[in-house]
C-alpha cells in the first residue's frame, strides 16, 4: 500500500499495463515529453520511449482513427482527450466505428481501446473545459463507460479497462485529481470488477447514488443527514453503462427512497435512466418520489459562475429531505 494522488493512481496503473503488455500503447495532446496537462502520463515516454507514449497533432479524430487502426492490428490503445469538451470532434469516430466494429465483423473484430476523458467542474477552467458528457456515451450500445471517485479506483479500474477487449470511456473527475488516499496494486479475484457498484456508507432510509467527482459530496451528505437522525446510504455507481442495477435495487428495496446526482444538465442525463429504471424494478417498495440532483439545463457556465451549477451539499440535502417528505425547498416549511 502506498498514499498517492488520484491523478497519480492512475499514472501507476499506466505504467503497470506498459510493463506488463508490450502491446499497450498511449496516444495524445502533449502527453508525452510534457506529461500531460495534469501530468497523469509524467515520465512514461521518458521510460517507455515514444513509439509507446506517443505525441500526437491536435486532432481528436485523427486520433482515434489511428487507434481503431492499431487496435486492428492487435494493439491496445489507450487514448487521452485533454479537456472533457474536446471529445466532441471524435464523436464520429468513437459513435460511428468504435462502438460498432466489434458487432458489425460478427465479432471477428475486437476493439480494446481506452479513451480516457478529464471531466467535470469544480477547478475554475475556461469554456470547453468543464463539460460533462458521459450520457451521449451511455446511450451508445456497444461502449463501456466507467469513472473513478477515489486513487483506488483509479489504479485499479484503468488497469481493467485496459484490460478489457470492448472499448472502454474512462471518466476521469478532474476536481478529484490531487485528493490522496491509500492504493495497492494487487489485482485478484477479490478485486472487485470495474463494472460493479460500491457501497460507501451504509443507510436505511434513503439511497443516494452518486458517481464520479460527487461522491465525495455524497458522502459529506450522508454524515451530515445521520447527525439529523436519517440513514442515508450512499452508493457510488462506478460503471455508468452498464449499471450495477443489482445492487442499486437491493438497497432501494432496503431504504423505499431515492436520491441520484450528477454535475451534468438534467435533461436526458443518468439519473433519469436510473430513476427510470428503478422506478420500474422497484415501483412497490418506493415510499416516494425519486429525486434528481443535477446541473441545470443550461450551457456550462463561466468558471465565476459554476458554484452555481454544480450539485452541492445543501441541494443534496434537501433533495433528502423531498423524499423523507420533510420541510423542504418545495413546501412552505412556515406550516
Amino acid at each position: 500500500m502506498a498514499a498517492m494522488t488520484l491523478a497519480a493512481a492512475i499514472t501507476s496503473g499506466l505504467r503497470r499495463t506498459l510493463e506488463e503488455d508490450p502491446k499497450v500503447v498511449l496516444l495524445g495532446e502533449d502527453i508525452g515529453k510534457l506529461g500531460g496537462v495534469f501530468r497523469v502520463t509524467d515520465g512514461l515516454q521518458r521510460d517507455f520511449g515514444t513509439d509507446r507514449v506517443m505525441d500526437t497533432p491536435l486532432a481528436e479524430s485523427a486520433i482515434l482513427g489511428t487507434a481503431v487502426g492499431l487496435a486492428y492490428r492487435g494493439y491496445r490503445p489507450v487514448v487521452e482527450i485533454q479537456f472533457d469538451g474536446f471529445i466532441y470532434p471524435a464523436f464520429n469516430q468513437i459513435v460511428g466505428q468504435v462502438a460498432k466494429l466489434h458487432y458489425r465483423t460478427a465479432g471477428a473484430v475486437r476493439m480494446p481501446i481506452t479513451v480516457r476523458v478529464p471531466y467535470g467542474g469544480g477547478i475554475g477552467a475556461v469554456e470547453h473545459h468543464s463539460e460533462s458528457p458521459e450520457a451521449y456515451f451511455t446511450h451508445t450500445s456497444g461502449l463501456r463507460v466507467v469513472t473513478c471517485s477515489n486513487p483506488q479506483d483509479a489504479h485499479t479500474m484503468i488497469r481493467q479497462a485496459i484490460a478489457c477487449d470492448d472499448p472502454v470511456l474512462f471518466f476521469e473527475p478532474k476536481r478529484r485529481y490531487w485528493v490522496k488516499g491509500e492504493v495497492s496494486d494487487v489485482i485478484d479475484g477479490s478485486t472487485p470488477s470495474m463494472d460493479r457498484a460500491r457501497v460507501v456508507v451504509e443507510g436505511d432510509q434513503v439511497t443516494l447514488v452518486a458517481y464520479g467527482p460527487l461522491v465525495s459530496t455524497a458522502t459529506d451528505a450522508a454524515l451530515a443527514a445521520l447527525a439529523d437522525g436519517v440513514s442515508v446510504e450512499v452508493i457510488d455507481l462506478r460503471s455508468l453503462s452498464p449499471v450495477d442495477f443489482e445492487t442499486l435495487e437491493a438497497s432501494v428495496r432496503k431504504t423505499g427512497r431515492l436520491v441520484i446526482t450528477h454535475e451534468a444538465q438534467q435533461f436526458g442525463g443518468l439519473g433519469a435512466e436510473v430513476v427510470a429504471s428503478i422506478t420500474e424494478r422497484c415501483f412497490a417498495h418506493l415510499e416516494s418520489a425519486p429525486v434528481r440532483v443535477t446541473g441545470p439545463d443550461v450551457p456550462y457556465p463561466p468558471a465565476k459562475l459554476e458554484e452555481h451549477f454544480l450539485p452541492n451539499l445543501d441541494r443534496i440535502l434537501d433533495a433528502v429531505d423531498r423524499v423523507m417528505a420533510r420541510p423542504n425547498s418545495l413546501t412552505d416549511w412556515r406550516g
